[in-house]
């Protein structure tokens, strides 16, 4: 009978080239960019902790305040709880070192915790964008300008004159009345939309940059006639609680002056016959959008000749709680005519800060043929 032997494998330790390996991963993965933040974070809230417990009388607890505060603005919703966690554990170990406690030793360690809780709550309500408090402000802030920018008025040829202006209730940027201008490549032509959004403030800034990212697609896209009823359907879709809008349309053709205006509801637009000095109301009549299936958009039809101007606005500019918007309309014509005579250049602006309530939001479009 033969025996046989089993040779046990001698125990073999993970190589050098491994280690490396593992090294250099840790290496790399903290020297991304998206972490580099937090391992910066991270070693200064070590070099506090460090400092704390070298010199327990001199270093005060609350400087582990400064990387709390700044990993609430840096880092994302993944990496902020965590880090939280840490800055506490390495409160609790500089605590250890105490000399000894006192009210104010407690006070301070018990407002750190309540701050760092507040942090956390902040850091589960970014969760739902999924960005850094900064880089969630900075992506808000370029979305409102490129919403703003729509309403810029394009280049115009010789002899037109065109201006807008935005006023919001409480000075925020963000409003529920827009303006938004185009020039069609196919055609010579100008069309602007002047928008109130219900609601007021920042209420209402979210469905303003909305729809105003959706009329600024529409605008060119489709023929004038449709722009309206395009705009009524997008809005019916979306089935919002307060999902109404009045606007009014201008489709002007450059070459001839001939223009079509449109009303969702919205304040009738003015317009002055330079050969009379008169100024007229343009009576376009509609239903508000958002709120009618198969709405109907009739145009008021003229010329601007020159001398000419119109004049397209939101209700913010002629109704107040104690004035009624007939009233309103009246004042807005005296004082376009007291603060355009001469000339027509920054009389949008100059318009909308001398009419309106300051809790309203207020935008004034004025186009002049000159």
């Amino acid at each position: 009978m033969t025996a046989v032997r089993e040779q046990a494998s001698p125990y073999r330790p993970a190589s050098p080239s491994a280690a490396r390996r593992a090294y250099s991963t840790v290496l790399r993965r903290a020297a991304r960019r998206d972490n580099r933040p937090v391992v910066g974070l991270v070693l200064a809230t070590v070099v506090l902790t460090g400092a704390i417990m070298r010199w327990p009388d001199q270093m005060p607890l609350n400087v582990l305040v400064l990387p709390l505060v700044l990993g609430s603005l840096v880092l994302g919703p993944r990496q902020l709880p965590w880090f939280v966690v840490a800055v506490m554990t390495a409160l609790m170990l500089a605590l250890s070192v105490q000399p000894e406690f006192t009210v104010r030793l407690v006070l301070g360690v018990a407002i750190l915790f309540l701050l760092s809780f507040i942090i956390l709550l902040t850091s589960f309500r970014r969760s739902r964008l999924g960005v850094a408090g900064a880089l969630g402000e900075s992506m808000l802030v370029d979305l409102r300008d490129r919403i703003l920018g729509q309403g810029g008025i394009p280049d115009l040829p010789d002899g037109w004159y065109a201006e807008s202006a935005l006023r919001s209730a409480g000075g925020t940027p963000f409003a529920g009345d827009f303006v938004v201008a185009a020039r069609p490549r196919s055609a010579d032509r100008l069309e602007v939309v002047v928008v109130d959004v219900s609601g007021k403030g920042e209420q209402a800034g979210t469905r303003a940059l909305l729809l105003s990212g959706a009329c600024g697609g529409l605008l060119t896209a489709l023929p004038a006639s449709e722009f309206l009823l395009a705009s009524n359907e997008y809005l019916l879709r979306q089935e919002w609680e307060e999902g109404f809008a009045t606007a009014i349309h201008l489709s002007l053709d450059l070459t001839t002056g001939h223009y079509e205006v449109r009303s969702a509801g919205h304040p009738p637009a003015v317009h002055l016959a330079a050969g009379t000095g008169r100024w007229s109301m343009l009576d376009a009549e509609g239903p508000v959008l958002g709120l009618v299936d198969d709405a109907q958009f009739p145009a008021v039809e003229g010329v601007l000749r020159r001398g000419d101007a119109l004049i397209l606005y939101t209700d913010g500019m002629v109704e107040t709680p104690r004035r009624d918007i007939g009233l309103g309309i009246d004042r807005l014509l005296g004082q376009a005519e007291r603060l355009l005579r001469g000339t027509f250049e920054g009389g949008a602006a100059r318009l909308v800060d001398s009419l309106g309530s300051r809790n309203d939001d207020r935008a004034l479009l004025l186009v002049h043929r000159r």
